[in-house]
C-alpha cells in the first residue's frame, strides 16, 4: 500500500496531466517507471540512499527516463528536491491505481504456478467482469511456482486463494489439530 505522501503526489500528477490532456501518456510513463524500479534493486537502493547526492540521483533518473512527459520529469525534480526520491515507485503505483479508478477500470491480479493460456485468461477476465459489474478489466499475471498449482486472484482488497499450497496448508493444520 502506498504511503499518504505517495498518493498525494500521484493525485497532483493525475490532476495536472488531466488538465493538459496527457494522462494516458503519463500512464504509460508511470507503468514504465514501475516496471523499471521493480526490476532494478540497485536503482531502488540508489534512490533511497542518503549517501548519494541529489544531483546524482536527478541526473540518473533524467537519463533513465529521458523523453518522458514534462509532468513526469517535473515530478522527478520535485521528489529529488524534497529528498523523497525513494517514493517514485510508490507514486507511480498510486498514479496507475488512481488513473484506472478515474476511467472505471478494475485491476485484477492473478498468480499461477505456470503461464496462463489465452482461453483461461479470457475466462478469468469474464469472471472478474461478472463479479465487479465492470465493463473494463485489466489483468496482471504473476507466476509463482511456490503455489504448486491452482491460482490466487486478487481484486482490490479481496483475495481468493485456490492454490494447491493453500489447500495443503489447510490439510496440514487440520492434521496437526487432531494429533
Amino acid at each position: 500500500m502506498a504511503s499518504r505522501a505517495a498518493i498525494r503526489y500521484a493525485k497532483a500528477v493525475l490532476d495536472q496531466s488531466q488538465e493538459k490532456g496527457t494522462s494516458e501518456v503519463v500512464f504509460g510513463n508511470m507503468k514504465s517507471i514501475q516496471g523499471t524500479l521493480g526490476a532494478s534493486r540497485e536503482l531502488r537502493n540508489v534512490l533511497s540512499s542518503p549517501v548519494i547526492k541529489p544531483e546524482d540521483k536527478r541526473a540518473s533518473l533524467k537519463e533513465i527516463f529521458k523523453g518522458y512527459d514534462p509532468t513526469v520529469t517535473s515530478l522527478i525534480d520535485l521528489l529529488v528536491d524534497k529528498k523523497r526520491s525513494a517514493l517514485l515507485g510508490d507514486v507511480a503505483a498510486a498514479y496507475l491505481r488512481l488513473y484506472n479508478e478515474s476511467k472505471g477500470i478494475v485491476e485484477a491480479h492473478v498468480t499461477t504456478a505456470v503461464d496462463l493460456d489465452k482461453v483461461l485468461e479470457d475466462k478469468i477476465l469474464a469472471k472478474v467482469k461478472e463479479l465487479t459489474s465492470s465493463k473494463e478489466v485489466t489483468l496482471e499475471h504473476h507466476i509463482d511456482p511456490s503455489i504448486i498449482g491452482g491460482f490466487v486472484l486478487r481484486i482490490g482488497d479481496i483475495q481468493y486463494d485456490a492454490s494447491a499450497s493453500n489447500q495443503l496448508d489447510r490439510v496440514h493444520k487440520e492434521f496437526s489439530k487432531r494429533l
